[in-house]
């Protein structure tokens, strides 16, 4: 690996490389064969021993955006969501992976992960005489990509970096990746080299383990809270009979066993639950089909925002409506899920959503200022070949160049922005920087020292919210519980009906404005959802035989008992 530290000289120098284009086919094996005969390793190795340098073994991997700085910070986000796994003919040197369909949403996140280094860059007070680099890698939203993302991140990209093959990493920390199973390949790889990794919204409980990710951190919560507080939205609404599906990932699977547990503790029944992945359409159609046999009319869905989009064009096709879902973080405000048809199926749902924070300058860098310092896609009267070279390479992307649809409800875009200033504040304390001398610029900072000074951070961004991480390397879990509305102009709108906050004293954490709510099909009386109606008065409960115990007959009481709220008697 090459030695990125303080103490050489800065260089400032842009690769604006083609993006990423490899995709992951559906089986690990297929996947590892490819990686062997493609010759993609970027590990650097000496041959043999009268080799003079250490070389790289196969072409880099190069990053999609990228800029040089004093220190470097890695990224990696699925600014590509859809892959194409080219054949294998066994017989040669298998052809790139073919990436396609950006995600506008995970773009944005690289974009705000740039500008917040910007803003670092020209600040007086934080890192003053010290650059930020970056580089930013497309994962196209492949586990395989992860992997070759991540070798990248810690060995760079130069095809012969000297004598050594030992030195530092070619990042001081990563920002990523924006889901659990990902984010997980990522720790995984880089722990043992104690890089420091931050994520905006990998919310799975199981990364809280600090044994297994001790380099780990998030500007999220984890799930154990938001799959606690679904089920006391459940009780609190009275449905006690509900279906549940989610998500067949570390990030589905883990959330929703922590949601039945609270459930059963809570009273609640589930009539059933599904899990399927975004690759396995035999199972989702399992899953609607069960969905459409259900007398539970409340779903709580569990689901990654890709997951949720696939149930969705399903249920529209089949007609399925009116009913209730409870929706998690990852999809409840994506703007990816509002079509057409889709509010007839998605209307009046209720969910958790990350907080919406402003950031002074982040709108107008999204739309305008990015393409121009980035993309150099600023139009002139001279020659502009040069400017737009780099425009023609990302075409899909320039696509987006004028839209702000989505920015209105950008929600982890301050995650993103947190994450990059607790790096920067680290590295402010470990090269001991002052406002008055700057910072020493031959203090060699090594990853580790970076994880153990994010453990200690604490300060407050522009907008005034607080930075900390708690003992599981997590932030505080704060929420908003919002409402899918119709507006006054026929848009789909996220309305805040309420919040959950974990740090609040208990009996305060929750607080919902039911008033405000909208239900499925426009209605404003609370559905019910319930396996047997409450048994009235001269009657009391007979538990179905093979049935959950919100399941019961009412019986008449015997001659001489009358009935309360336990039985007869």
């Amino acid at each position: 690996m090459q030695d990125h530290s303080v103490g050489r000289p800065m260089k400032v120098r842009e690769h604006r490389k083609h993006r990423v284009k490899e995709k992951s086919s559906r089986k690990l094996s297929s996947e590892l064969l490819a990686l062997t005969m493609a010759n993609w390793n970027p590990l650097k190795f000496k041959l043999d021993a009268n080799t003079p340098f250490c070389q790289i073994l196969g072409s880099p991997e190069f990053p999609l955006l990228s800029k040089e700085g004093d220190v470097m910070i890695g990224g990696a986000f699925s600014i590509h969501s859809k892959i194409t796994q080219p054949p294998l003919s066994f017989t040669k040197k298998p052809s790139r992976l073919i990436c396609s369909s950006v995600n506008l949403r995970e773009f944005r996140f690289a974009q705000t992960m740039i500008f917040a280094i910007q803003e670092i860059n020209k600040s007086k007070y934080l890192l003053p005489n010290v650059s930020i680099g970056y580089r930013i890698y497309d994962n196209c939203g492949s586990t395989l990509s992860s992997m070759r993302a991540v070798m990248a991140l810690m060995n760079g990209d130069e095809w012969t970096v000297g004598k050594s093959c030992s030195g530092q990493s070619a990042v001081h920390a990563i920002i990523g990746e924006s889901e659990s199973s990902s984010t997980i390949v990522l720790t995984r790889t880089t722990g043992p080299f104690k890089i420091p990794v931050i994520s905006h919204s990998a919310t799975c409980e199981c990364l809280s383990n600090r044994k297994e990710y001790p380099s780990f951190f998030r500007t999220i919560a984890s799930d154990l809270y938001q799959s606690r507080a679904l089920a006391q939205m459940v009780k609190h609404f009275g449905w006690t009979w509900v279906g549940a599906v989610n998500s067949d990932s570390d990030y589905g699977n883990n959330g929703m066993a922590i949601f039945l547990a609270a459930a059963k503790e809570e009273g609640v029944c589930v009539e059933y639950t599904e899990k399927f992945h975004r690759a396995e359409p035999e199972k989702l159609m399992k899953v609607v089909e069960v969905i459409r046999k259900s007398t539970a009319r409340v779903i709580v869905g569990f689901l990654a925002h890709v997951e949720m989009n696939n149930l969705l064009e399903k249920l529209s096709l089949h007609n399925i409506t009116g009913l209730q879902f409870i929706g998690v973080e990852a999809w409840i405000t994506a703007d990816s899920l509002v079509t057409p048809t889709s509010f007839s199926v998605l209307g009046g749902s209720l969910g958790f959503a990350v907080q919406k924070a402003n950031i002074s300058g982040l709108d107008d860098f999204l739309i305008k200022d990015f393409w121009g310092t980035e993309f150099k896609c600023k139009e002139t009267n001279g020659d502009t070949n040069a400017e737009t070279a780099t425009c023609k390479e990302n075409q899909d992307l320039i696509e987006f160049k004028d839209n702000d649809d989505d920015v209105a409800e950008l929600r982890y875009f301050s995650n993103i922005y947190k994450a990059i200033y607790a790096v920067a504040h680290s590295l402010h304390s470990l090269l001991k920087c002052s406002e008055s001398q700057g910072c020493d610029r031959m203090i060699k900072v090594t990853p580790w020292q970076v994880v153990e000074s994010l453990e200690q951070v604490n300060f407050t961004i522009n907008n005034g919210d607080r930075v900390w991480f708690d003992s599981t390397g997590a932030a505080v879990a704060k929420y908003e519980v919002v409402n899918w509305q119709r507006g006054s102009d026929d848009s789909v709108q996220f309305k805040p009906v309420g919040y959950y906050d974990a740090s609040l004293p208990p009996g305060k954490k929750f607080v919902l404005k039911t008033e405000a709510i909208m239900w499925p099909g426009g209605k404003t009386e609370l559905p019910v959802s319930v396996c047997s109606e409450r048994c009235r008065p001269g009657t009391h409960k007979v538990l179905q035989k093979g049935k959950p115990v919100c399941c019961y007959d009412c019986m008449p009481c015997a001659e001489g008992e009358i009935s309360n709220s336990t039985g007869c008697n």
